[in-house]
């Protein structure tokens, strides 16, 4: 049986239940730092755009910066942001603009 343990991204602060194997796995990839997935896929992202400007380092730093800017975890504006989209498809949460007036036009 594998053990799991909780650990956090080191940008964002995600929690994530993870294999021992796995974490050092993206240790491995991204300077000893864990990433949660979305995280990895930015950072990875931005080197596999110019490896000769930008090394993982760089990246890294630049992602850190990034959500250090930010007072609430980008993941949970990620899920904010598609919870809101969800309940506007559903007709639970109408447009600002329809609510101004108490009826929507279509």
């Amino acid at each position: 049986m594998m053990d799991v343990e909780s650990v956090m991204c080191e940008c964002c602060g995600l929690t994530e239940d993870c294999t021992q194997h796995y974490i050092s796995k993206v240790k491995a990839n991204f300077a000893g730092k864990w990433l949660c997935g979305l995280c990895s896929e930015v950072v990875s992202d931005e080197v596999s755009r110019d490896r000769e400007l930008m090394t993982v380092e760089e990246a890294l730093n630049a992602h850190l910066s990034f959500c250090g800017k930010f007072k609430a975890n980008p993941a949970e504006l990620v899920a904010d942001g598609m919870k809101q989209m969800l309940r506007r498809r559903s007709g639970e949460l109408l447009p600002a603009k329809t609510k101004m007036f108490g009826r929507a036009k279509f």
